[in-house]
């Protein structure tokens, strides 16, 4: 059952449907009021208090007062229209009679639908004008004194009008920018959300492809090296498989922990082991070692605790370029590995002297995007230091081989993805 104020609410919210309707029932308001108001004698009762039933409207006034209640019918459409047009109609009120019949209501309404629906220069310059014109013809065409309650009655009833508009059109204004601040900042949040996710989407795909690209090279290695020595060495042949075994193992552990980011919450358990690191770097190399590269490592930076976003993206950094080397920089290649804090900065360095099988791809290879048909290597690696404020370079060593370095701070990004 619907309460009176919900009939209310719903019976404006029609009305705001339908300006004109609004309008017109406005104007016949305004038009019951005047002609309610020309009965009164203000000074006819006893002790000079207003006397309804003291006079009778004329005809002209009684027509004036129609036309310039139909005349706001059309104010939201023509406000300084409207306000012109009623505002002769009062004027030719007062010059007619004396008293004049309460036609300058319908120009005190015109006037606030320019205050509110205009700024605050138009209205200061039309409402000083309508104040001043509707008063001074008052106070000059009717017998009473200037002073009269009547002829200032005008002069305060305009001045409100004015007033009244211009608080309207204000706290619009105030609420239309509050509701322009909320979409923005909606806008914002939106935007900032498809902002995270395509950074989370990008660094699943590093990860991803980081994963695969190393343990892959690992696996095809080691399975050419059993092949080949299949019949004359099966030992080696076994050792080999053995690795790739091992390998394999190692990427799927790897994927399942990427993968199981990506899970909901309701989901099978997500794996909880942590993400790779500089302390499990040892045994990164020895997987290349295992798989025929030979890698030396130098580190200066023992003691030293590093983000878990840093840390993640130096072990990645050399992992692909460690991958590439085994991949690209030929069989007899060797690789070194060093790891320096500098002030706040820790400098992690790949070095190779390898040299490709096409020496017009050198540039492409070793750590880069790689010579077959390119990749996501180099371009990975930068958007990881890029991400954390860091600086990679990558390069031809002059004599021979290919160099890595990434140059990472202590303190990485709020924020930002790892």
């Amino acid at each position: 059952m619907t309460t009176l104020g919900e009939r209310l609410a719903r019976g404006r919210g029609r009305l705001r449907e339908h300006p004109l309707a609004l309008d017109a029932a406005l104007a016949l308001c305004v038009l019951v009021c005047m002609v309610a108001g020309s009965f009164v004698d203000r000074h006819g009762g006893p002790h000079g208090t207003p006397d309804f039933g003291g006079r009778t409207p004329d005809a002209s006034s009684v027509l004036l007062m129609l036309i310039g209640a139909a005349a706001l019918v059309l104010r939201r459409r023509n406000p300084l229209g409207v306000l012109l047009f009623t505002g002769a109609v009062t004027l030719v009120e007062h010059v007619a009679q004396d008293p004049p019949a309460p036609v300058a209501m319908s120009a005190v309404v015109a006037l606030y639908t320019v205050a509110a629906r205009t700024d605050r220069p138009t209205t200061w310059r039309v409402g000083l004008l309508t104040m001043a014109v509707l008063t001074g013809a008052a106070m000059l065409c009717g017998s009473a004194p200037w002073y009269s309650q009547e002829n200032l009655g005008v002069f305060a009833w305009t001045g409100m009008a004015a007033a009244a508009g211009d608080a309207v059109r204000s706290r619009r204004a105030f609420v239309d920018a509050i509701r322009e601040r909320a979409d923005r900042a909606e806008r914002t949040r939106e935007e900032e959300a498809r902002r995270r996710v395509a950074e989370e989407r990008l660094r699943i795909a590093r990860d991803l492809h980081d994963v695969v690209a190393h343990h892959i090279a690992l696996v095809n290695v080691q399975a050419g090296v059993a092949a080949h020595v299949m019949d004359k060495r099966p030992d080696q042949a076994k050792e080999a498989l053995a690795h790739v075994r091992e390998a394999s193992r190692s990427a799927l552990n790897e994927l399942r922990a990427t993968v199981g980011l990506l899970r909901q919450s309701g989901d099978p358990e997500a794996p909880t082991e942590p993400a790779p690191g500089l302390a499990v770097l040892d045994d990164l190399l020895d997987t290349f070692r295992h798989a025929g590269l030979p890698v030396e490592l130098a580190r200066t930076d023992q003691g030293t605790e590093l983000p878990a976003a840093v840390d993640l993206a130096a072990y990645r950094i050399i992992q692909e370029a460690l991958t590439n080397v085994r991949k690209h920089a030929g069989p007899d290649a060797r690789a070194e590995v060093s790891v320096v804090r500098v002030g706040r900065t820790v400098e992690v360095t790949v070095l190779d002297d390898g040299v490709p099988p096409g020496a017009s791809t050198v540039a492409d290879t070793g750590a880069g995007a790689g010579s077959e048909g390119g990749g996501h290597g180099l371009l990975g690696m930068r958007e990881r230091v890029t991400a954390l404020g860091g600086a990679l370079t990558a390069g031809p060593r002059y004599g021979g081989g290919f160099r890595v370095q990434a140059i990472l701070p202590l303190t990485a990004r709020t924020g930002e993805a790892s």
